[in-house]
């Protein structure tokens, strides 16, 4: 159990372990673990729009895609240039005390080796967690995020993965709240209670 319980403190890290690329877009930021959240959704969405792909298999690749960085922090487009970091150590390291760390090794294999449809939508699924945030930060002014944007697109494997990410695009990011727009923006009245 103590094995267990290291590696959950471990995972803890991820909530303190900044997305180090926002530093060069100017605005913005999140977590790894923020990251690892919408990514596990956007893997489930996709899920549903794909036919005949292991589900619980892509919910895991995007659940452990970057659980090394709590240990070798998150390194972007301009620090791999430079920095070589051994992922394959980190992972072995962080599994190798515990009874199912091949199963979080094996998600992080296929997720590395790019090779079955599930590790596909699991980058898809990353990749779209991006362009969600990159929306995001445009709508609010950010210039650069546009062009960010069209190199993530790049990265997409799915059809269905480009489809979404049109529609993202498309769509603005507070118009899942705002879109009503009724007196209650006035008012504050939701007639419940009265």
């Amino acid at each position: 159990m103590k094995d267990i319980a290291n590696f959950l403190f471990e995972v803890g890290m991820l909530k303190k372990t900044p997305r180090s690329g926002f530093q060069f877009l100017g605005s913005g930021g999140e977590s790894v673990a923020e990251h690892i959240l919408r990514t596990i959704f956007i893997g489930y969405t996709l899920c549903k729009l794909e036919k005949g792909v292991d589900e619980c298999r892509v919910m895991k690749i995007c659940l452990m895609h970057d659980l090394p960085e709590a240990r070798t922090g998150d390194m972007n487009y301009v620090n791999k240039k430079y920095v070589n970091v051994d992922e394959q150590k980190a992972v072995r390291e962080l599994t190798e005390t515990l009874f199912f760390g091949d199963d979080i090794k094996s998600a992080i294999d296929e997720f590395n080796e790019k090779a079955s449809r599930e590790s596909l939508l699991a980058h898809d699924a990353d990749q779209l967690a991006l362009i969600l945030q990159l929306k995001e930060y445009g709508d609010l002014g950010n210039k650069y995020s546009e062009e960010w944007i069209r190199y993530a697109v790049k990265r997409l494997h799915t059809d269905t993965a480009k489809k979404m990410a049109c529609s993202i695009m498309e769509t603005d990011s507070s118009h899942w709240w705002f879109k009503d727009k009724s007196d209650w923006w006035v008012n504050g009245n939701s007639g419940y209670g009265q």
